[in-house]
């Protein structure tokens, strides 16, 4: 019996090896190679076809509105309570309103900023917002435009894509609720969550590394540069929230490290990609956004809008990347759009002026990351 056994599994197992690769497609998926470092040095981004086409797709700009008519009168002169449109003209203004409510909020319409009966009314936040966030996309696509964005320039829709609430943004987030005691410590690690990959990482470093405009510009890097340690250095928990924020760079424009780094030297500038340097600039944007503009918004937002901690919803890369290196597959997005490009207000003492953000020190040759 034993031995029918033995022979019976094992003719099983056979003819199960024979079906797996007899009915089973085992060739590997066809890839999409691009190289972004020297040759020989295995810096290359590989995605299946099929995941870069699905990416691709999801990732369309949309038509831009046909051209306004030409004409001289002012939005500013012909609507009340215009403040930060005022300078262009009547059909600019209407174009990028309608612009806005499909970039926005194409199923509610006007009235989810307006008060239709009082179009100058500010009752409603989303109008207040809705300001703020004008000026600062006239200040990505002016101050940024060397070192970040570059001509394509951003609109609403690079953020979101159609929704009121872009869909990838973030608050500070304050771990379990556990009783006090000595496993009440994880040392803001060990939880699954989507911010670090999943991983074991410290889920909670966009809150250090990005929401703060005025952080250190060294509070990032870790590696030593010199072959010997000179100093004491830093913590290995500091280097566990660095590669919790690379990973959430590379997962957010859905790149490996090699987009960025040559791996065999992480931290030297010279055996990096361009793309590096772009990076090290839209950390600085990302955090001039926060804390420029976003985080003054606080007492605007209802308390439903904030985050348990009682903070505002902030960007990070992923916000306006959506798993590209380029977002919206690189499609221009200023260009039909110029009143977009820089300031339409008018400097004055009662003019809302953005703070310049740009960093004072210049791109890295090599500067810490």
């Amino acid at each position: 019996m034993k031995t029918f056994v033995t022979v019976l599994g094992a003719s099983i197992a056979f003819f199960l090896t024979i079906a797996m690769f007899g009915l089973t497609d085992w060739d590997r998926p066809p890839l999409a190679v691009q190289q972004s470092g020297f040759r020989g040095t295995a810096m290359d981004q590989i995605h299946t076809r099929a995941g870069a086409a699905e990416t691709k797709a999801a990732n369309v700009a949309p038509a831009p509105a046909d051209p306004a008519e030409p004409g001289e009168e002012l939005a500013g002169a012909t609507y009340e309570n215009v403040q930060v449109l005022k300078n262009v003209s009547v059909n600019e203004f209407n174009r990028l309103m309608v612009s806005m409510t499909e970039w926005v909020s194409p199923e509610q319409g006007c009235t989810y900023c307006h008060n239709t009966e009082n179009m100058a009314d500010d009752s409603l936040y989303q109008k207040k917002v809705a300001r703020r966030m004008l000026q600062m996309t006239q200040h990505i696509n002016e101050s940024w435009k060397d070192n970040h964005v570059g001509g394509t320039g951003v609109t609403c829709f690079t953020c979101h894509r159609g929704q009121p609430v872009p869909a990838h943004v973030w608050f500070t987030d304050p771990g379990p609720n556990r009783p006090g005691g000595f496993t009440a410590r994880n040392n803001g690690q060990n939880l699954a969550k989507a911010s670090v990959g999943l991983a074991s990482l410290p889920y909670d470093t966009l809150t250090e590394y990005l929401a703060d405009k005025t952080i250190d510009n060294n509070a990032i890097r870790v590696n030593a540069t010199t072959a010997l340690p000179t100093t004491k250095g830093k913590p290995i928990q500091d280097a566990e929230k660095t590669y919790g924020l690379m990973i959430h760079m590379s997962e957010g424009l859905g790149v490996n490290c090699t987009f960025c780094h040559n791996t065999r030297a992480i931290s030297n500038w010279s055996q990096s990609t361009p793309q590096r340097t772009t990076a090290w600039h839209g950390i600085r944007m990302v955090r001039d956004i926060n804390g420029t503009y976003l985080e003054p918004l606080t007492s605007t937002f209802p308390t439903a809008r904030l985050g348990v901690l009682g903070d505002v919803p902030k960007v990070n890369c992923t916000t306006c990347h959506n798993g590209q290196s380029k977002p919206l597959n690189g499609a221009s997005m200023i260009e039909a759009y110029p009143e977009l490009a820089k300031s339409t207000e008018t400097a004055s003492a009662a003019d809302p002026v953005p703070a310049d953000p740009a960093p004072a020190d210049p791109a890295p040759t090599p500067a810490p990351q």
